[in-house]
């Protein structure tokens, strides 16, 4: 027999709405929301994260917002356990749990489980790193993909962290990362996905330059200048990896004329919404709307009712 859902995943690239929509459900529903966004974690990163002002967090309870330092990892796993929790607790106060954001690896964590994956050896680590070193993240990636191009897909060039993962396990077993992902999803609750899928891609291209250029006149520069002057800053940390945050400290740090920051900080972030696109593609049992149309509320609004009919 299948589990009735105890919670509502609410997933969609950057700036397609899903904040928004999640705080009018929240003036009508019982939710809390639960952010669903590697980036939110951390605290002082508010302007380049988007992150729900003080006037929004205070509107409707929010989780996982502000629980790390910028040096301090956080994983897809920690994710799952402290998400999983939350939700339990939500149901035990007789509210709806509302999960939202776009982190799509934590999303794939959370409704397939965590994938046992095969440990390499601190050689293999050492010659993909020296390679990396000699030809550079970009081309390292080309060659992912050459032979995992699933994965490839889904990762930033620049995203070295798990292109030498994924090129470790292949070298040393001689199948792609991909290949180990579980074949039968094991989601930590029962739950409804709901992905935010623009058809208009030229609007959501917009929007995301706007919003850009919003963070921009609203200090961004001046934020990522405090956490650059922090005892605890490391340029090379995950947090520091965020869409924006990189190319703002190249700018800082003078690699990076004014106008060609602004470019590069724009164009990562459509590059991050495709990527998020490609995963909400492959995903399996989830309703697609338009964010963009006036069904994206309406369907929400369904689930949470469903949802709300529901004892704990």
């Amino acid at each position: 027999m299948t589990e009735k859902p105890i919670a509502l995943l609410l997933l969609g690239p950057t700036a397609s709405g899903k904040s928004a929509l999640s705080l009018k459900l929240a003036e009508k529903y019982p939710v809390e929301i639960i952010s669903i966004d590697s980036a939110l974690v951390y605290r002082g990163m508010d302007i380049g994260s988007a992150k729900p002002t003080e006037e929004e967090l205070r509107a409707a309870q929010h989780h996982l917002i502000n629980i790390r330092e910028i040096n301090e990892p956080y994983s897809a796993a920690d994710f799952v356990t402290d998400c999983t929790r939350l939700v339990h607790e939500i149901r035990g106060r007789d509210r709806i749990p509302l999960i939202v954001g776009g982190t799509m690896l934590y999303a794939k964590a959370l409704r397939e489980g965590i994938d046992e994956m095969p440990t390499t050896s601190p050689e293999i680590r050492a010659g993909v790193a020296e390679e990396a070193e000699k030809l550079g993240w970009p081309v390292m990636h080309e060659i992912l993909r050459s032979c995992d191009p699933e994965t490839a897909a889904r990762l930033a060039p620049n995203d070295k962290q798990r292109i030498g993962r994924a090129l470790e396990v292949f070298r040393m077993t001689g199948k792609p990362l991909s290949s180990f992902h579980r074949r039968e999803a094991r989601p930590a609750f029962p739950m409804v996905t709901v992905a935010l899928v623009p058809e208009d891609r030229k609007r959501l291209h917009e929007l995301i330059e706007k919003r850009f250029d919003a963070m921009l006149v609203a200090g961004f520069l001046d934020e990522v200048k405090g956490l650059m002057a922090r005892p605890d800053f490391d340029p090379e940390s995950p947090a520091m990896r965020a869409v924006g945050y990189r190319q703002a400290i190249e700018y800082l740090e003078g690699r990076r004329t004014y106008d060609e920051f602004r470019l590069a900080g724009i164009a990562a972030t459509r590059q991050l919404a495709k990527r998020q696109l490609t995963w909400l593609r492959s995903m399996e049992n989830i309703t697609r709307v338009d964010p963009f149309s006036t069904q994206s509320l309406s369907i929400c609004e369904q689930i949470i009712k469903s949802l709300k009919s529901q004892k704990s």
